[in-house]
């Protein structure tokens, strides 16, 4: 049976024909200390994390994460479950303020604006910096205004003339303006798990984001509709920076171009997603990606 490293890599491969990868290093020594290794900042970054850890009460679940989320980029975050890579996911755009007892501390910023001073209003904030979950959840409203309402509370449209067209392009961007646009005014909940997550997908992208955050968006769904979302991530790739948490190697393999990986609340190792599969310089990178634990 294929190992996850051999498959990971072939997905690599698979994608070498539609950009070109090039590995940042040639072969190294890997290192066992437990700190960052590769190059986690960029330059002209859409987002700056500095010495960001999470606390829930008294356990620091998140230790001193520094890196840099890129423009036009898709980098995947991967680790086994309970490495706190969904945690710092939901640090950049403040979902962990609703979580009682959870406490961030480091430098987080979007373009330059520190997202934790006392002047930043969330509900803009979560506008810009949007979130796509786990489980697909529409509203339980019709399809159109499932699209609408960001655009409506956010004031993006004058009138209804504009506010079809937000609804138009946002459905058009994530696929699936052709599968609905005879059923706008049926309800989100009845369409299937893949058409509701980019429905979700729509929904995040109708207020124009900067950053889309998705936190494990297929796990759910079936290949087919999980080959539909993976399209639409390297189509949106061309307008947003994306954040994917994701628990499968082959996907963080066919998606992005930088990885990041987590290991017990630390982040081991960041670079080009070819060298992370291919040649990482960490052994718990090696460890993981090779399937020794996991």
């Amino acid at each position: 049976m294929e190992s996850l490293f051999e498959a990971a890599k072939s997905g690599i491969m698979a994608t070498a024909g539609k950009e070109e990868i090039l590995p940042e290093v040639k072969s190294q020594p890997l290192h066992k200390a437990r700190e960052t290794v590769g190059n986690p900042f960029v330059d002209n970054p859409r987002m700056t994390c500095r010495e960001v850890s999470v606390y829930y009460g008294d356990k620091k679940a998140i230790n001193n994460v520094s890196i840099d989320i890129a423009r036009n980029e898709v980098i995947a975050m991967i680790g086994p479950s309970g490495c706190g890579k969904s945690t710092f996911l939901r640090c950049l755009n403040r979902m962990n303020d609703t979580v009682e007892g959870c406490r961030v501390v480091g430098d987080i910023r979007l373009d330059g604006m520190d997202i934790h001073d006392k002047s930043v209003d969330v509900v803009p904030l979560r506008a810009r910096v949007g979130m796509v979950f786990q489980k697909p959840n529409p509203f339980p409203k019709s399809i159109f205004d499932n699209v609408a309402y960001g655009p409506k509370i956010h004031g993006l449209a004058q009138n209804r003339s504009e506010l079809d067209e937000i609804v138009e392009g946002s459905l058009k961007k994530a696929g699936l303006w052709e599968e609905v646009q005879d059923r706008l005014n049926q309800p989100g909940t009845g369409l299937s798990g893949g058409q509701q997550q980019r429905l979700c997908i729509a929904r995040a992208i109708a207020v124009s984001p900067e950053v889309i955050l998705m936190d494990e968006p297929c796990s759910a769904l079936d290949p087919i509709a999980t080959a539909k979302i993976e399209e639409l991530i390297a189509e949106l790739r061309e307008h947003y920076s994306i954040v994917i948490v994701t628990h499968s190697m082959q996907q963080a393999a066919r998606v992005s171009q930088r990885t990041a990986y987590f290991h017990l609340g630390d982040l081991i190792e960041v670079g080009k997603t070819a060298r992370i599969f291919t040649n990482p310089r960490h052994q718990l990178t090696e460890d993981y990606i090779t399937g020794r634990f996991g």
